[in-house]
């Protein structure tokens, strides 16, 4: 009898790890919580077709907008843990929305497994060619000019791009009214429109537009500039010294997925990151391409949101 359970027990022993062994073996369901156009789901279409191709399956892009994420994120929360249904969060869906959503319909920390960042994402401020500012310091004296008569889209309150565009108008003294939309497609479409006169929005969703002269990228967000715009100076650089605010996306599984599996996933990004093509195409795009551990993502997280909360107190945002 003794022997039978040692048997079972290193039978069982040997057989815990092998979970990642052929997976995947049937399509993988990449959730983007957003719209259509924006960063996020850009930047997905990307990694999803890559990690096909490596893993010989199709990785299916599935967007679920709305509630600032929220839905897209709940419904992958309540998915199977089992590697199959992965969810492409941002910097808003983990680090941001659980200091904003008192009642969000999962525990943020509880309900997934961080498995790898994907990429960095700079923010561009951009303006309408119709308006007459050509730099960050204009477009402060024209609202200065103008208060409450100049307007900004974002993708939706809450998110990176307000909360940069909030930390522009406290250090700057500028009063521009803010207009959310549910995504960064319909705030671009407006903005392309004229409908608004400014958006904040990563370089990866905008630099389409840039590069068409539909949009005019008037400074970058983060602590260098980006290779794909080299000319476009950061707002650090004499508009407003030290600003920092980017974005970023990554990916996650539902809480109890197995480590091995994570891993696999993890390690797989890393491989197609390091990809010179696909380096290329991140950044030529405006993207960071950025793989980490689980553990370093889980620890990204954590900063940003602690990182945020000093924000979002001292410019007492809440949502309505």
């Amino acid at each position: 009898m003794i022997k039978r359970h040692l048997l079972i027990a290193l039978a069982l022993a040997f057989a815990a790890p092998v979970f990642a062994q052929g997976f995947p073996n049937k399509p993988v369901t990449l959730v983007v919580p957003f719209p259509p156009g924006g960063g996020t789901d850009t930047g997905g279409r990307v990694i999803a077709e890559q990690l096909g191709r490596r893993w010989g399956q199709p990785v299916i892009v599935e967007n679920k907008g709305g509630a600032a994420g929220q839905i897209g994120a709940d419904f992958v929360a309540k998915a199977r843990p089992d590697g199959y249904t992965l969810l492409l969060g941002n910097i808003g869906t983990q680090a941001i929305n659980p200091l904003l959503y008192p009642k969000m319909p999962y525990d943020a920390d509880k309900a997934f497994a961080p498995v790898s960042l994907v990429a960095e994402l700079p923010l561009a401020m951009m303006v309408n060619p119709a308006v007459p500012a050509k730099t960050a310091a204009e477009f402060v004296a024209l609202a200065k000019a103008k208060p409450g008569q100049l307007s900004y889209s974002s993708s939706g309150a809450g998110g990176a791009p307000h909360l940069a565009a909030e930390m522009f108008k406290d250090q700057t003294g500028a009063f521009i009214l803010h207009v959310p939309y549910r995504g960064g497609g319909p705030a671009i479409a407006d903005l392309l429109a004229g409908h608004v006169q400014l958006s904040f929005m990563t370089v990866l969703e905008a630099s389409g537009h840039i590069k068409a002269g539909k949009l005019r990228a008037l400074a970058v967000t983060g602590d260098k500039r980006v290779s794909a715009f080299p000319d476009v100076p950061t707002l650090a650089e004499g508009t407003i010294p030290g600003f920092n605010a980017i974005s970023w996306i990554g990916l996650l599984a539902p809480a109890g997925t197995p480590q091995d599996v994570q891993d696999k996933i993890a390690a797989d990004v890393r491989a197609v990151l390091a990809d010179e093509a696909v380096k290329a195409r991140f950044v030529a795009l405006g993207g960071v391409p950025r793989a980490t551990s689980p553990a370093e993502f889980g620890k990204l997280i954590a900063d940003d949101r602690a990182r945020y909360a000093q924000i979002i107190r001292a410019r007492k945002i809440t949502i309505e």
